[in-house]
């Protein structure tokens, strides 16, 4: 199975379900550390250059591989590749599952200007500490969107590609 968690920048909650994921930092009773929080792979480190691409972060303990994706503003990109998905799978017998599962519904409104200040206008004295406080607010959220796209993987769907658009987990 593949693993495809999907936002704006790919940069910040998505690269926090993929540490969740891969058990890379744990779900407790105490919010991440901004030491946990900054340490995690790819965390506000991707730029604009990185947009569109599909980074591999690692295979979980099922022998799943996990990516994240920043698709910017399209609302096309998903889609898309769960077309071309479809074509390699039917065309070359590429018979793994892929879901898809976006990480938007969880970013704070302090998030989005933490990563407009630091990844956009690179003042990061500014963005990273609001970056902190974001990913301490949706921390639990992100991690309850993990485990329902683990979850959901594991069902016996018979999809072969699934996007998920998710909601807020409360």
């Amino acid at each position: 199975m593949i693993y495809i968690y999907n936002d704006y920048g790919g940069t910040h909650t998505t690269a926090l379900a993929a540490a969740y994921h891969l058990k890379e930092i744990t779900q407790s009773e105490r919010k991440l550390t901004k030491e946990e929080i900054l340490n995690v792979n790819y965390f506000n480190k991707l730029s604009k250059n990185d947009s569109g691409k599909i980074i591999f972060h690692g295979i979980d303990e099922n022998g799943d591989s996990v990516y994240t994706l920043g698709r910017k503003s399209s609302k096309l990109v998903v889609p898309a590749l769960k077309n071309l998905s479809l074509l390699l799978q039917s065309k070359h017998q590429f018979q793994e599952k892929i879901i898809f599962s976006n990480t938007s519904p969880t970013v704070p409104f302090v998030m989005s200007i933490g990563g407009f200040f630091s990844r956009g206008l690179k003042i990061d004295f500014i963005g990273v500490p609001l970056l902190v406080i974001g990913a301490k607010q949706c921390c639990d959220n992100i991690f309850r969107l993990v485990e329902n796209t683990k979850q959901i993987g594991k069902s016996s769907n018979e999809e072969k590609v699934i996007i998920l658009e998710n909601e807020i987990y409360k």
